[in-house]
C-alpha cells in the first residue's frame, strides 16, 4: 500500500517504522529537515515542506496515495491537509489525528465531518465539509485504556474484542497465585466452569507458545483470553488479585486527567490534584463528584492531606513526563497500592515499569495501536498492539463459505497459522468460544489470533488466510 503520513514526531516516525517493516510503500513529510537525521536506517522516502501545502503534498505522491495518516502536532494542519488531499486529489483513505475535544464533539462531527458529501446547505448557504474518515484522538485512547485497567486490578494490558464481548488481559503471574509451578492444563481443574485459553507466555522477554505441558514459573508474562465477565477469576489463579479499586487519585487536570475524572467518579471516589488555580476552578465547576485540589502532586504534604496512604490507584497524567515519574515514585513510597504514569518519551518507558511504577502508560502506543486498526487490509476488524509493540491480537471476520474460503469449515488444528501465531478464542454472536483444536469456523465468525512477534510476512500470510475467494465475490 501507498501511505503518505505527515509529521515525523514520535508518532510519525514510529508508524512509518511499522508501516515500511511490513513492506508498504511510505513517505514521511515533515517541516523540520532535523527530524529526519534522527529515524533509524528506514526505507522509506522523506519530503521536506509544511504538510498542508498542495506543492509539498503533490511532491509527496498523494496524488496517487492509498492513504494519507495525518499526525503533525497542529490538528488545524491534520484536517487541512486531509481535506486538500482530498479535494485536490482525491485520495480515498485519511486518518488525521485531533488532540482538541471540540472536534471530537458529536454535534460538530455531525455538522463538519460527513465523507459523503462535500457540501451542505445551512440556512440557506453552501457549507464545506471537511473529509476525514477516520479521527485519532491520543486523549481519549489513554483514557480507555486506563480505564480498563482499573476495571480489572491487576492487569498490565487489557483489549476489547468484538465489542468488548471477549477481552484478552495480560498479568505478571505471581506467587501465591495457585497456578504458579503449575501446568497450563491443570487451569481446567482449578476453573472446571470456565473456558479460558492462554494465548502466550513471555518469561524473560522471550515468547513461549503455551502447551498443555507448560510451566507457569513465578514472573511470567501472561496473555490469556476469555469472556469478559470470567477474566477475574482467571486473574485469580495466576496472581493474588488485587482488591475492587475504590479510591483513585488523579495527578493533573488536563485533557486526560478530566475525562478520566469524568468517566470514573460515578464509579469511584475521585481526587484530582491541578496546580493551575483558574484550571482548578473550571474543573471544579465540570465535574460532579470528583473533590479537586490545587497544588502540586510531587508535594508530600498535600499527598498526605488527600490521604494518599488510603489510595488504591495513583493515575500521574501531567504534560511532564518527568514530574509525572517522580509524582508516581513518591505516591507508591508514601502508600498507593498501584501508580500508573503516562510516559511519552518512549526510552522512558522500559526504565520505570516493574519498579516503583506499576504500569507505564505510552500515548504513542495508543494512538498508534489504533491507527494500526485501520491501516489493515482484508477482513481484519481490529489490531492492537501488545508489548510495546512486540507483539500484535488481531480480530478477523471469517468471510465467505466452505469453498471460497481457507478457514470456513475447518477445525483449528486443520489451519496452518504461521509458526508464533495461535487462534485465543471465537465470537460468534453473543457467544465467546476459545479456541480448542476442535472447534470449527464458521462465515462471520470474530476469530481473535495473537502473534508472539513482529513480522510482516507472518501478518500478512495471516491476512490472506482469512481473504474469500474471488468466487465469493462474484
Amino acid at each position: 500500500m501507498k501511505i503518505v503520513i505527515l509529521g515525523a514526531g514520535q508518532v510519525g516516525a514510529t508508524l512509518a517504522e511499522r508501516l515500511s517493516f511490513e513492506q508498504n510503500d511510505i513517505t514521511l513529510v515533515d517541516a523540520n529537515k532535523r527530524r529526519f537525521k534522527q529515524l533509524p536506517d528506514l526505507d522509506v522516502r522523506t519530503v521536506s515542506g509544511h504538510a498542508s501545502s498542495p506543492s509539498t503534498l503533490r511532491e509527496a505522491g498523494v496524488d496517487d496515495a492509498e492513504l494519507v495518516i495525518a499526525v503533525t502536532n497542529s490538528d488545524e494542519v491534520n484536517l487541512v491537509a486531509c481535506q486538500i488531499s482530498r479535494a485536490l486529489f482525491r485520495t480515498p483513505n485519511l486518518i488525521a489525528r485531533v488532540r482538541n475535544s471540540e472536534y471530537l464533539d458529536p454535534e460538530f462531527e455531525a455538522k463538519v465531518f460527513q465523507p459523503d458529501e462535500a457540501w451542505v446547505n445551512t440556512k440557506g448557504a453552501k457549507v464545506a465539509r471537511l473529509w476525514v474518515q477516520e479521527r485519532i484522538s491520543p486523549e481519549t485512547e489513554v483514557t480507555n485504556y486506563i480505564e480498563r485497567l482499573i476495571g480489572q486490578p491487576g492487569a498490565l494490558q487489557v483489549s476489547d474484542f468484538a465489542g468488548g464481548r471477549a477481552q484478552m488481559a495480560c498479568v505478571n503471574a505471581i506467587s501465591p497465585g495457585p497456578l504458579v509451578g503449575h501446568r497450563l492444563k491443570d487451569l481446567t481443574q482449578h476453573l472446571p466452569n470456565i473456558d479460558t485459553r492462554v494465548a502466550a507466555i513471555y518469561r524473560q522477554d522471550r515468547p513461549i507458545i503455551p502447551e498443555g505441558d507448560t510451566l507457569i514459573q513465578n514472573g511470567d508474562e501472561v496473555f490469556f483470553i476469555a469472556d469478559r465477565k470470567h477474566i477475574r477469576s482467571v486473574m485469580a489463579e495466576l496472581m493474588e488479585t488485587d482488591k475492587p479499586y475504590r479510591r483513585i487519585m488523579i495527578a493533573g487536570g488536563g485533557n486526560i486527567g478530566a475525562r478520566l475524572a469524568s468517566r470514573l467518579e460515578a464509579k469511584y471516589r475521585v481526587q484530582l490534584i491541578e496546580r493551575d488555580a483558574n484550571r482548578t476552578r473550571e474543573l471544579s465547576e465540570q465535574l460532579n463528584k470528583t473533590i479537586v485540589n490545587i497544588g502540586d502532586a510531587s508535594s508530600r504534604k498535600l499527598l498526605d492531606e488527600c490521604g494518599i496512604s488510603d489510595t488504591d490507584v495513583f493515575c500521574a497524567v501531567t504534560n511532564s513526563d518527568e514530574a509525572n515519574i517522580m509524582a508516581s515514585m513518591l505516591a507508591k513510597k508514601m502508600g498507593a497500592r498501584k501508580v500508573m504514569t503516562l510516559i511519552n518519551n518512549p526510552a522512558y518507558v522500559d526504565l520505570v515499569q516493574g519498579g516503583l511504577i506499576d504500569v507505564a502508560v505510552s500515548p504513542e502506543q495508543a494512538t498508534i495501536g489504533s491507527i494500526l486498526r485501520h491501516v489493515r487490509r482484508g477482513e481484519i476488524q481490529q489490531a492492537f498492539s501488545l508489548r510495546r509493540g512486540a507483539a500484535e491480537a488481531l480480530e478477523l471476520v471469517a468471510r465467505g463459505d466452505a469453498r471460497s474460503s481457507k478457514v470456513i469449515g475447518r477445525s483449528i488444528q486443520k489451519i496452518k497459522l504461521p509458526e508464533g501465531a495461535t487462534i485465543g478464542a471465537i465470537v460468534r454472536g453473543d457467544e465467546v468460544l476459545m479456541g480448542h483444536h476442535h472447534i470449527e469456523i464458521q462465515p462471520e465468525d470474530h476469530v481473535i489470533v495473537f502473534l508472539a512477534e513482529k513480522n510482516p510476512k507472518k501478518l500478512q500470510e495471516i491476512e490472506r488466510m482469512f481473504q474469500p475467494g474471488a468466487e465469493y465475490l462474484l
